[in-house]
């Protein structure tokens, strides 16, 4: 991958990268949006316990595809206040590697379930 932070535009706000190249016949994995959400069933009420379930939802279907969480290159992430975003970056923070994968974060009304307040969707590639 070849992660992409031109000199000419200011720095990334935050850690993630404004651009990845994929490599062509690079390996594709798209994940759809994970909420934070238990395999009981349950939400936690805090947001960065919610982002950290998300993430541990997203290393799980990666690993089911030979990949990891190194292997990002694109992160959506929403959050339902901007009371949430420290959380939801702290977390984050924790489980990208280094170079961060291109990212977007958005303050949303909700989601389908009003308990949630966090979904992260996720793209992974890895060169062949």
């Amino acid at each position: 991958m070849r992660y992409l932070t031109p000199p000419n535009i200011p720095k990334p706000l935050a850690r993630y990268s404004h651009g990845v190249e994929v490599p062509a016949g690079a390996r594709l994995v798209f994940c759809s949006g994970q909420v934070g959400i238990g395999a009981d069933g349950g939400a936690p009420d805090e947001a960065s316990a919610q982002a950290r379930l998300c993430f541990e939802a997203i290393a799980a279907i990666l690993k089911e595809a030979g990949m990891g969480l190194q292997d990002l290159v694109r992160l959506n992430a929403y959050v339902t206040s901007p009371d949430y975003l420290p959380s939801y970056m702290q977390v984050r923070d924790e489980f990208v590697s280094d170079p961060p994968p291109a990212s977007t974060l958005m303050i949303v009304s909700g989601f389908a379930r009003p308990q949630f307040k966090v979904e992260i969707e996720a793209v992974a590639a890895r060169a062949p």
